[in-house]
């Protein structure tokens, strides 16, 4: 076990001691002079709603919030501002949201991407569907939730604080609403872009439905919600190979591209219950339950042209001809376009598409449940127990499926013309009719497989599964101090969690039986699939889940050695120990309110998995396991001192840490034994007959001691306020790749004895970090204080600027996933007399994000600046017969703002441009 109590630790342990010292000394001196009133702090609630009394609340919040935090609040129940928690969590300063399939999904806080966020639900930390541990956010209805508070800055208490920020979902409490309610909201979404694939949906619909009430004299509360989600996305889609040089003079020309259209339907039924009871003002207790239930279908269909990167099949002579036994590579004709190094227009010949028609599923479930119990056993003491409980199960189908003239160097090729419009995506022209199911059957134009599939694959099905678990038990004491010293009271306790994540790799050939090129049963034909946004016209279109759930397709396992070492298990035991002192207290004539304290986390952490290697009936596995031990002290400081009235000052400290990924914790990986290398010159960091790569089981988290300090200033009754925040992370470590020796003893080598048994492998390993850094300024300003003439007009803006520094030992700078140096969000609204109106935009620059590539595996690349708008106007009925009833008509991303990657740092070499429309919803809630 390792124990990491390092100076840096220790300086900031004593720093705060520090403090503490000080605190203690100075409250003696002046505790007879300024006696503190207990509830000095607290702010008087009114029940307001509506866009101004979200603002108001969320104000209200993070004003009394001891740390540094963002907040959202419903608008009324079941009407959180944004019909996606990603989207209202992405216009809060430092916040920026990733749209995937055009949704807004990964949240990044403060530069640092979902693997540096963790996500709570009422305060308990929560499972994932995806491979790693970041949540994506629409998997829990925001009708369902009351509000949403990020965490910039930890405290001990806070359990499952991430390095770069804590986002804390919160469900209502119905003996704190304190009244019966009823809400009911239904809306009908449509996009403009239209159903872009044949037997796919444009429109759909989504609906709630909230209660709340109390009972035996307000002792017993409950709350429940069900919320449905049935929305079709859709995208033209453009992607790029890369861009090898191969164009005329060594410029840079396409490798190779894939143009397809996607429509894609989200279905999600959302659960949630609570039921509070507390019987008198010694006792309190509440379960939560919350269950989800997500199905995500999308349909692409598209062409995929091998082009420089094409290449030839058969056997061809010199200069390559078409033959019964050879296909020629794809030829650039003469006469082609090139600027600056880049070639823009030109003629290919001998091109041989690959006609797609993919289909991928998510099917997902969620089970969330909480019961936390508070008793008062004297005025100053208190306990709570929490018990939690959170699972996943989660299975995908990844399924691709391939049509074209002929099998391999059979049929007809192609020759396209195509020229670079001004967003640097190719329009093409071409001679080949795609959409003709006489000329296009069912079989595999490149051949590609053929090792498992004779004459090529004509499909291939990834069906990948998860199992994420997490149990936790926590304890808490809380006591209350009555004497004059600086602290008010003292929290300490336990947590004691246990997460299992497991990732099962099934992947199957598809294979025509016969090796035939057939035609497109009739039963599964359907209209062509028009690619005119590209000027490619129509490419043939059928059923293709339909086609393999038929049996028309043969189904072999894939049994090479990456598909078999892509099975792992991953388990985590922490136990949490901490103590928190809570500041109030008077520093001179300035209160100063705040806690600090001291957080001790345990991990035992361990994976199984599988050594594999070769491909095909020479494939050979082992099991193998790893992993580690390792302790971490975490001081915090939160310290605010109010400098004026509703004016304060806020300053934090605190050493946090990140777990590394799960999926690079896996203790899987790829291994090759080279009988060439095997000689007694062989040494293990060169010329080793041994080099593997995979996960790492022995990873440290990431480490980072942090530095915050924000002013804030409220006015106009707290219904506005102005601040600028600046924080600085040192990140004394940063998980990269990189090669290392790895001891390959046990590991299968056939009949030859091994000189050595060291060799290199290239996996995650902890390294040397750097540090990150920003500025933040928000305004939230409601233009009455201005003139009385705009009462009900007001704006909400924030601006942030980071920038970042990390070299892992030594190497060539690292961008951060998910950082934008430059985020700015603007809200402009107005609601008066039952109207209301608003208007918002974010911009983030450039980053690097996280997207599916080859396989559906993870890849980062460069993602452009962008701009997305939405829009909304209303209408609440003020009285008659239609009071509590209200009208809502939203556009989301009103200007069609494309997604586009690129590659190199050189925004021509584009790698992903995709366009999603325009989505516009109209709506009718209803309270009682």
């Amino acid at each position: 076990m390792r124990n990491r109590f390092n100076t840096r630790a220790h300086l900031m342990a004593g720093g705060a001691a520090s403090v503490l010292a000080m605190l203690v000394i100075t409250g003696g001196a002046q505790a007879q002079a300024a006696p503190q009133d207990d509830d000095a702090t607290h702010v008087e609630e009114v029940i307001v709603t509506g866009i101004r009394g979200s603002i108001a609340s969320s104000i209200a919040a993070k004003a009394r919030n001891t740390s540094i935090v963002e907040v959202i609040t419903a608008e009324d129940i079941g009407k959180l501002p944004d019909v996606s928690i990603a989207e209202s969590l992405g216009r809060l300063p430092g916040l920026t949201v990733q749209r995937l399939d055009g949704r807004g999904q990964l949240i990044s806080i403060r530069g640092l991407g979902p693997d540096f966020t963790t996500a709570l639900l009422n305060g308990r930390e929560q499972v994932t569907t995806g491979d790693n541990r970041g949540v994506e956010f629409d998997q829990y209805p925001s009708e369902l939730l009351s509000g949403v508070t990020i965490y910039k800055t930890p405290d001990a208490q806070l359990i499952g604080q991430g390095l770069a920020g804590t986002v804390d979902l919160q469900t209502i409490r119905p003996l704190a609403y304190g009244r019966r309610a009823i809400a009911a909201n239904v809306r009908y979404e449509q996009n403009d872009i239209g159903a872009l694939n044949s037997g796919t949906e444009d429109s759909g619909v989504r609906y709630s439905v909230s209660y709340i009430d109390q009972f035996a004299d307000d002792t017993i509360g409950i709350a429940l919600g069900y919320a449905h989600i049935t929305s079709p996305y859709q995208s033209e889609r453009y992607n790029a190979w890369g861009y090898p040089n191969a164009g005329p003079g060594g410029s840079f020309a396409l490798g190779g591209v894939k143009p397809y259209v996607m429509s894609s339907e989200l279905e999600r039924d959302g659960f949630m219950g609570t039921v509070e009871f507390r019987p008198n003002d010694r006792f309190h207790s509440t379960i939560d339950a919350f269950y989800s239930e997500f199905r995500n279908t999308q349909i692409l269909r598209g062409i995929e042209f091998p082009l420089a990167w094409g290449g030839s099949s058969g056997a061809c002579g010199t200069p390559q001809v078409q033959t019964p036994t050879c296909r020629p590579g794809p030829t650039l004709q003469a006469g082609s376009t090139v600027a600056n190094g880049f070639l823009t227009a030109g003629t290919v010949s001998n091109v041989k598409g690959v006609i797609r028609n993919d289909v991928n599923t998510r099917d997902s479930n969620i089970t969330s449940l909480g019961w936390n119990t508070v008793f008062d056993a004297t005025d100053d003491w208190s306990f709570m127990a929490d018990l939690s409980y959170s699972k996943v199960e989660r299975e995908d189908v990844v399924l691709e499926t391939y049509s074209g003239t002929g099998r391999d160097v059979a049929g007809a090729l192609d020759t396209l013309g195509f020229r670079l419009d001004e967003n640097n995506v190719p329009v093409f022209s071409h001679n080949l009719n795609y959409a003709d199911p006489n000329l296009i059957r069912l079989t595999s134009p490149q051949g590609w497989g053929g090792d498992i599939i004779p004459g090529g694959q004509d499909g291939y099905l990834n069906n990948p599964s998860i199992d994420d678990e997490l149990k936790a038990v926590r304890l808490e004491a809380r006591h209350q101090f009555n004497g004059e010293g600086p602290f008010s009271s003292i929290k300490f306790g336990v947590n004691i969690s246990e997460r299992e994540k497991t990732f099962v790799n099934d992947q199957f050939f598809l294979g025509v039986p016969g090796g035939a090129s057939a035609v497109v049963p009739t039963a599964f034909l359907l209209p062509a699939t028009q690619l005119t946004y590209l000027g490619l016209g129509g490419v043939i279109s059928y059923d293709a889940l339909g086609l393999v759930n038929s049996g028309f397709y043969n189904r072999v396992r894939n049994p090479n050695a990456d598909v078999r070492s892509g099975n792992w298990e991953v388990t985590e035991k922490v136990n949490t120990a901490y103590v928190q002192l809570n500041i109030d207290h008077m520093l001179g004539s300035l209160p100063l309110t705040g806690n600090i304290g001291l957080q001790y986390i345990g991990t035992d952490q361990s994976s199984n998995g599988f050594a594999a290697s070769g491909s095909g009936a020479s494939t050979v596995s082992r099991a193998v396991s790893g992993g580690r031990e390792y302790e971490e002290f975490l001081p915090s400081t939160n310290f605010i001192l109010q400098v004026q009235e509703d004016m304060f000052l806020r300053f934090a400290a605190a050493r946090t840490l990140a777990r590394t990924r799960m999926d690079d914790m896996r203790a899987s990986r790829n291994f090759s034994f080279n009988v060439t290398n095997n000689t007694p010159a062989a040494r293990p960091d060169l010329n080793s007959p041994w080099s593997g790569s995979g996960g790492n089981p022995d990873l440290m988290p990431t480490i980072a001691n942090v530095y915050d300090i924000s002013f804030e200033k409220y006015f106009a009754d707290r219904q506005g306020y102005v601040s600028i925040a600046g924080f600085y992370k040192d990140l004394e470590t940063f998980v990269f790749t990189r090669n290392q020796i790895f001891d390959f003893s046990g590991y299968p080598s056939g009949s030859v004895v091994p000189v050595i048994n060291q060799g290199v492998v290239s996996a995650p390993d902890n390294g040397e970090g750097g540090y990150i850094s920003g500025i933040e300024f928000a305004l939230s300003m409601p233009f009455d204080i201005v003139h009385p003439a705009l009462e009900g007009f007001g704006m909400q803006a924030s601006v942030s600027q980071t920038s970042s520094e990390i070299k892992p030992d030594g190497q060539a700078a690292t961008a951060l996933p998910g950082l934008s140096e430059t985020v700015a969000n603007l809200t402009v609204y107005y609601e008066a007399n039952g109207f209301q109106a608003r208007i918002s935009n974010r911009y983030r620059s450039d980053f690097l994000g996280e997207v599916a590539g080859f396989g559906n595996g993870r890849t980062l690349r460069s993602v452009a600046a962008e701009n997305v708008v939405d829009a909304q106007v209303g209408y609440e009925f003020q009285s008659g017969m239609l009071e509590g009833a209200s009208v809502l008509f939203q556009v989301n991303n009103l200007t069609d703002e494309p997604f586009q990657t690129f590659q190199n740092g050189d925004e021509r070499q584009v790698i992903d441009y995709q366009t999603y429309g325009r989505t516009f919803l109209i709506g009718v809630n209803y309270k009682y």
